[in-house]
């Protein structure tokens, strides 16, 4: 099973439109009655109907930039914010397109994955896009902790980047919005980095190229692995090169093609398996499946070095065979 958290039946409060790609909701229960409680970092799964009538699961980070005691702890209401991705594969179409207020959503209760550490120093949160919505949260916990916090918030255009008011009331000085077309180019993450202390922790939300770059800059300069908190907004794409391999399940003897454009998580779905999996980007290691044979593409941020390394481990819901021919321990 993927999916084991209480499912809730919440009505649509409010669907608006902050800015061309960003629509907010507010979800109520229906008889008015508080919501099961979250932390900063938490979110929910929202089912969606995509294109074609299939149902399928969307993750959202909720969202509170209120410094106020207990404002998470049992809310009236859940907030959410969804991007519309044109290319994608039809969840956030559906969230712009068919979903208005009135309208009943099920949702899976709160489960947080990407939570605040108790740390000395700073906690640096790096948002790009719509990766700011858990951010926001992390930034109010930390704002009523009397705890430091900044936040650095980029995106390609101001007119873009949602929440910037409240962030500037919620956090002044300790905010610092980069808009590309403004700057002239994309947020310099190595100087972010270099002025940040040795006892400072990071906690990144947005694209893949911000999150692989900011891995690949702290790697360089030794931090070490504790010192820095991800959260990946995005779905997997297919990549340059990727080709249709083999994929052999040992247990059942089954022999499955995954086609260039297909993950295995999915290919094996289609084909009526029912593999564990919750986050789909590589992040939460519930998907981790022992490999018998084959040479791996590994794309995830979970796995160690060593255990890519070993050949043995992999990450189904995004990475993939470099070879022809896959063999699986399922």
């Amino acid at each position: 099973m993927s999916n084991t958290l209480p499912t809730l039946t919440l009505r649509v409060a409010e669907a608006r439109l902050l800015n061309p790609l960003i629509r907010q909701f507010r979800l109520r229960a229906v008889d008015g009655s508080a919501l099961p409680g979250y932390t900063a970092g938490a979110h929910v799964r929202v089912r969606v109907r995509l294109p074609g009538g299939a149902e399928d699961w969307r993750h959202y980070s909720l969202i509170n930039p209120s410094p106020a005691p207990g404002a998470t702890d049992a809310p009236h209401e859940y907030v959410i914010a969804v991007r519309r991705e044109d290319q994608g594969r039809g969840g956030s179409r559906c969230m712009h397109e068919q979903v208005q207020a009135g309208d009943l959503l099920v949702i899976d209760a709160p489960k947080n994955e990407f939570a605040l550490r108790e740390h000395a120093g700073c906690a640096v949160l790096i948002a790009g896009g719509i990766g700011v919505t858990p951010l926001v949260s992390m930034a109010a916990q930390r704002v009523r902790e009397g705890a430091a916090v900044r936040m650095h918030y980029a995106g390609r255009t101001r007119e873009l980047l949602a929440f910037v008011p409240e962030l500037e009331q919620l956090l002044g000085d300790a905010l610092s919005v980069h808009a590309d077309a403004e700057a002239g180019g994309p947020l310099d993450l190595g100087a972010l980095l270099d002025r940040c202390g040795a006892d400072d922790q990071l906690y990144v939300c947005g694209p893949k190229l911000m999150l692989d770059a900011v891995l690949a800059l702290t790697q360089a300069r030794g931090w070490t692995h504790d010192r820095v908190h991800f959260e990946l907004f995005t779905t997997p794409t297919a990549e340059a090169g990727d080709r249709a391999f083999e994929l052999v399940l040992a247990q059942s003897g089954r022999t499955l093609t995954v086609p260039a454009g297909t993950t295995i998580l999915d290919c094996l779905i289609e084909n009526g398996c029912d593999p564990m999996f919750d986050c789909k980007r590589g992040e939460c290691g519930v998907c981790s499946t022992p490999v018998i044979e084959g040479d791996i593409d590994h794309r995830d941020y979970f796995l160690s070095q060593d255990e890519k390394a070993s050949g043995k481990v992999m990450q189904i819901c995004i990475s993939r065979a470099r070879g022809p021919r896959l063999v699986l321990d399922i």
